[in-house]
């Protein structure tokens, strides 16, 4: 499935692969996120983080009535107060998708999969 947009010079289509790296490295930049979990966590194992190449797994997109509807499965970082961390993970992702492609969101849906202690180093 893709996204389509309409223009005064044609169609542009992406990928949902595009924009779930869009998503996975908008969200993985905030303050006490870990990593991007899997959306099917019993199946690809619980303590798997993603990797940039595996963001797909973690994000779902919807498309509905002409905007699209995000949703991020993420582990936060222990000690941080979760309803920031995914508040500030909504604006974020809305941010680089209006921004970066242009996209209008309906809604960014967070979800939280987990909670790690991160090692200090």
């Amino acid at each position: 499935m893709s996204v389509q947009m309409n223009n005064e010079f044609g169609t542009i289509e992406m990928s949902n692969d595009v924009i779930s790296t869009v998503v996975g490295g908008a969200a993985t930049e905030i303050f006490g996120i870990v990593g991007m979990a899997s959306r099917k966590h019993v199946r690809d194992g619980l303590n798997e983080i993603l990797n940039r190449e595996n963001f797909s797994r973690g994000v779902v997109i919807r498309q509905e009535e002409g905007e699209i509807a995000v949703d991020v499965y993420i582990i936060v970082s222990y000690g941080t107060k979760i309803t920031e961390v995914s508040k500030n993970v909504q604006e974020r992702v809305r941010y680089q998708l209006e921004n970066d492609l242009g996209i209008v969101t309906q809604s960014v849906n967070v979800f939280v999969q987990g909670v790690r202690v991160q090692n200090e180093m």
